[in-house]
């Protein structure tokens, strides 16, 4: 068992919070009671996962998409209001960590997106936002037809695929989730081919123009592994019990 209070603290300062400048608040944003013996970690916080979450008897949800971004309406009511008012009636904490997750060198989605791939990150690209951009040199060489078959078994989906001008690939950059804007930056450091997880209609041109191979492998299907590794590190640091719980998505 671990205080709620402990368990914030920690992984705020585990994931360095403070450094990112975010779309959405970091940390706690629903609080519930004030000790937590078990928790479930999804990708997203939506009702479904609250429901399973509460139904399985959770003390606290921790994700990747909370609530509260930038730019949404502020009032609570409709969907927003049916999310809240489960988590409040049932007073069950909501934990949520964006580009935080998304960035941390072991725990986070990419490192770990890495890691389920089979690609040693060699170095990290991303401006500001350092570390959102990973990139390792392919150990074999391999073609398109490989590596897609490689996204396709780690993730249970095959990715959509523009392909680039080189036959065969020797350096691949990642970047989990909408992360499709960085194929540019992939594509001026000489990476052969990059993966996330959305595609946009502009992203076709730039490959093919570029002559990268792109692969949009998945927002969901991309972001399922760094809240997962963050549980388990949590419930091995506080002995408390996590669990997973994959609510099907498509996109």
């Amino acid at each position: 068992m671990a205080t709620l209070r402990e368990l914030v603290d920690y992984t705020n300062s585990l994931l360095a919070i403070g450094r990112f400048q975010d779309y959405c608040p970091n940390g706690l944003q629903v609080e519930g009671r004030p000790n937590v013996g078990l928790l479930v970690s999804g990708v997203t916080a939506s009702l479904a996962l609250i429901e399973v979450a509460v139904a399985a008897g959770a003390d606290a949800v921790l994700v990747h998409h909370g609530y509260f971004w930038k730019g949404e309406d502020p009032c609570i009511t409709g969907m927003k209001r049916r999310r809240l008012q489960r988590l409040l009636g049932t007073q069950t904490s909501l934990l949520a960590y964006h580009l935080p997750l998304d960035a941390h060198p072991g725990l986070g989605n990419n490192a770990q997106l890495g890691r389920v791939l089979g690609l040693e990150t060699h170095g990290t690209l991303g401006g500001e936002e350092i570390g959102l951009l990973h990139f390792a040199y392919a150990e074999p060489a391999m073609d398109a037809a490989v590596l897609t078959e490689r996204i396709r078994s780690a993730l249970g989906r095959a990715p959509l695929h523009i392909p680039g001008a080189c036959e065969i690939i020797r350096s691949v950059g990642w970047c989990t989730g909408a992360a499709q804007s960085l194929i540019e930056e992939a594509s001026q450091h000489g990476l052969d081919a990059y993966i996330s997880g959305e595609i946009s209609e502009q992203t076709v041109h730039i490959a093919r123009e570029c002559g990268i191979h792109y692969f949009a492998a998945g927002h969901h299907a991309t972001e399922r592994f760094g809240v997962q590794a963050l549980g388990d590190h949590l419930a091995e640091r506080f002995s408390i019990e996590h669990r997973f719980i994959d609510i099907e998505n498509p996109v």
